[in-house]
């Protein structure tokens, strides 16, 4: 029983816990650091796959190794049941992480703008598809410039 607390206890030790992601959000309020206007000269749009991993991968496994554990104590007496314990919780904890690198495969959709501003130089910037905003070659843009990345939207 002493075995069995102490891999559970050591298991704890690698729960994660989730982070969230700032996510750029077209009608919150922050402050443009530059604006640079000009014509999109050409468009394309893309596709980003991207494998991603559970935030919750530190349960699954101490799940596994719990089961693993609960099963493997239903072997053998004495040492050797603490032994068929030990065991079946590294084998579970193991299998659960197998399964879970697998990961998930989420597609993101992109747009590939090509811009030409006002001052004659091309400015190429790859963002977000967003439906509301769809461009087409021609269309007057504005490039606004953060402290943490770029965004460009229709000017009218």
């Amino acid at each position: 029983m002493k075995s069995l607390l102490l891999i559970l206890s050591s298991l704890l030790c690698f729960v994660t816990v989730p982070v969230a992601a700032g996510v750029y959000e077209r009608n919150t309020a922050r402050p443009v650091n530059q604006v640079v206007f000009g014509t999109v000269e050409s468009v394309r749009n893309i596709t980003q796959r991207q494998v991603l991993e559970s935030e919750h991968s530190g349960w699954k496994t101490l799940g596994g190794a719990l089961l693993g554990g609960l099963l493997g104590n239903q072997f053998g007496g004495g040492h050797g049941r603490e032994i068929a314990t030990a065991v079946g919780a590294l084998a579970g904890a193991g299998a659960a992480q197998y399964y879970q690198s697998q990961g998930e495969t989420v597609e993101y959709k992109l747009v590939e703008l090509l811009i030409r501003g006002e001052d004659g130089k091309l400015i190429n910037v790859i963002q977000d598809y967003d439906p509301a905003m769809v461009f087409a070659s021609g269309d007057k843009a504005r490039i606004l410039y953060f402290d943490d990345g770029v965004r460009v939207d229709r000017t009218y």
